[in-house]
């Protein structure tokens, strides 16, 4: 049998009458709906506690009437994808790798998107088979291109006979080692992630990762788990991606949870993103201070396994930073010349500032 999707609520007339927004603003909302996509599946709608105005579930789905407002340096293209874009669809921005952006569709639309001026209903819904044959021939003409990323919208949405197609031709090009897909779906339709899914995504020839897209620990439901071991018991290995969210997880013990249940299902911590100027999301972002407190306080919190970077895409393109706190500053130099040593001399040594994830702070090395 075909997967069969369950319901989702996708006007905010619908989300008024579910008791997931409230009917005052439904003028409002209507208007952000009318520029940004909205869709909240049956799965994450059953995460949200209509009785917490402050639910972190809700701020990341249900759209807010400060969607409606574009802060200054808020921009429809924030991280610069058109900058870097040769032929439709590919994105290359690193030397040895690109985006293949397949599709424009989300099972749920993230009210914080970077791309929310490029996916959902009235826009393209996938690259046409002429552009997708051109995006496979720029990357085979491309040797250094040792890693090609499948986003959009998200691939997962894609049917699994389409996705054993596409994943067979970028295996087919010699110099693809790696595919990665960047999803939602685990944790917002994991009943999409069966076995026929799973199958599709391993090849002979390339390496598959997933990259998981969560942002708080109630998004790995027992379901969202269970979609997840489907894949890495099949050999996929995983990683993590979330984003740094007001009101969502920006507090020390909610990125703690969230950090130690990605490991806990065998997802490796990768990124936690800067929120990115994307227009109508200043009342998410946080500021960079912040995010820089809050990996300290990571760092003495949990182990090695559960830190991921804390980058910031550089708005027009320039690509990604590590943005977490600096632990050290040099203070002297110890001994030994000031121009890089003649060899046999003694490399000169400064003496460091070093500061602990209480925040005290240790001279590295002490003097004899």
């Amino acid at each position: 049998m075909g997967f069969k999707p369950a319901a989702t609520l996708r006007a905010p007339a619908e989300l008024v009458d579910r008791g997931l927004a409230p009917a005052a603003q439904l003028a409002d909302l209507e208007k952000v709906a009318a520029r940004y996509a909205v869709a909240v599946t049956a799965d994450i709608a059953a995460l949200i506690d209509p009785g917490d105005p402050d639910d972190p579930i809700a701020r990341q789905f249900i759209p807010n009437a400060a969607e409606l407002v574009t802060a200054p340096g808020e921009d429809a293209d924030p991280i610069g994808d058109h900058t870097h874009s040769p032929v439709a669809g590919i994105v290359h921005r690193y030397p040895d790798r690109v985006l293949f952006k397949l599709v424009h569709v989300c099972a749920v639309y993230c009210r914080f998107c970077f791309r929310r001026e490029m996916v959902g209903p009235g826009k393209a819904t996938a690259l046409s088979n002429t552009a997708y044959r051109a995006g496979l021939d720029y990357i085979r003409a491309r040797p250094e291109v040792w890693e090609v990323i499948l986003t959009g919208g998200d691939p997962l949405m894609l049917s699994p006979r389409r996705l054993a197609e596409i994943m067979a031709d970028l295996a087919a090009i010699d110099h693809v080692k790696i595919v990665r897909l960047h999803t939602r779906v685990p944790v917002a339709d994991p009943a999409r992630v069966n076995d026929e899914m799973v199958a599709a995504l391993k090849v002979e020839g390339a390496t598959t990762w997933v990259a998981l897209h969560a942002n708080h620990e109630k998004e790995l439901t027992s379901n969202a788990r269970a979609a997840c071991a489907r894949m890495i018991d099949a050999g996929i290995p995983m990683v993590s991606q979330s984003v740094l969210l007001r009101g969502v997880n920006d507090d020390a013990a909610t990125l703690e949870a969230l950090m130690r249940a990605f490991v806990e299902c065998r997802i490796k911590p990768y990124y936690l993103h800067h929120g990115d100027l994307a227009p109508g999301t200043a009342h998410l972002r946080t500021t960079l201070a912040h995010g820089q407190e809050l990996m300290r306080a990571l760092r003495g919190r949990v182990s090695g396994l559960c830190q991921p970077d804390y980058v910031l895409d550089i708005p027009g393109g320039h690509g990604k930073a590590p943005v977490g706190p600096n632990y050290l500053s040099p203070i002297e130099v110890l001994s030994g010349p000031d121009s890089f040593p003649r060899k046999g001399e003694p490399v000169p040594e400064s003496r460091y500032r070093v500061v602990d994830y209480c925040g005290d702070v240790h001279i590295y090395p002490l003097k004899s």
